[in-house]
């Protein structure tokens, strides 16, 4: 209680991380708390609910699978210990479970979830289509598939693209979709075009850039880019799933 003597009893307490009335207490007592027994570590004050059964049979089954459930353990230990009230002691199992997952169990994947706005966002990409063996009278034929959707309500537009992925195929498919549409979204998104750019020197590079720029602007769309080779920035959990059947 140091800093009782440059606090009132109400801080001093606080800052001793205790109660004010545990403060009046220790002041009225004028006498040191007594330390807790042993080596000051917490004891249980009530026998173990499993007999030992956690450390011999519940523990080393989480260890195996640390994906077992609750329940899967009570309607083991029920059929190893039938003469256990296990229905007395779920909710004591579901607790040590939850305390022994926290600290040993399988790392939780971490989710960001997407916030779409109506008419913000529409995406663009093509599929192969090699894996389906479309055939037109007896001979296959090879094509892609050009795929829009919007963000938010997952309105989607396809059609077939005859030859290889290109400005052109982007452009005819995307006016396409946006007439059928009857509308256009404020920002339209899109990967890299990679098999568009990838046979052409840095000229034409930025001439189909300023191509698709001047299209979106046509439009009145904001043209965007997803990192290359980051497939989930394109930013639709409905366009990624469909965009892969």
């Amino acid at each position: 209680m140091e800093s009782r003597h440059h606090h009132s009893q109400s801080i001093a307490a606080a800052k001793g991380g205790f109660s004010e009335r545990t403060g009046r207490r220790i002041e009225t007592e004028h006498r040191r708390p007594s330390p807790p027994p042993g080596d000051g570590r917490r004891t249980r004050k009530t026998a173990d609910p499993f007999q030992g059964l956690w450390d011999s049979e519940i523990r080393p089954m989480l260890a195996s699978e640390p994906g077992l459930r609750a329940v899967t353990l009570l309607e083991e230990m029920q059929r190893r210990h039938p003469d256990y009230d296990w229905d007395r002691l779920r909710r004591s199992l579901e607790r040590r479970v939850r305390a022994w997952s926290a600290e040993h169990g399988a790392e939780r994947a971490v989710i960001f979830r997407q916030n779409h706005i109506p008419g913000q966002q529409g995406l663009s990409d093509f599929t192969a289509m090699g894996d389906v063996a479309v055939s037109i009278a007896g001979q296959p034929l090879d094509h892609r598939l050009y795929h829009f959707v919007l963000a938010y309500s997952a309105w989607e537009h396809a059609e077939p693209v005859l030859g290889g992925e290109s400005f052109t195929a982007l452009a005819v498919g995307l006016q396409n979709a946006l007439w059928a549409l009857g509308g256009v979204p404020m920002e339209h998104r899109s990967d890299s075009l990679s098999a568009a750019f990838r046979n052409l020197d840095a000229d034409a590079c930025r001439d189909q850039t300023r191509r698709y720029e001047a299209f979106c602007a046509h439009y009145g769309m904001t043209p965007t880019r997803n990192t290359t080779g980051v497939a989930h920035e394109k930013g639709s959990d409905s366009y990624c799933t469909s965009s892969a059947t």
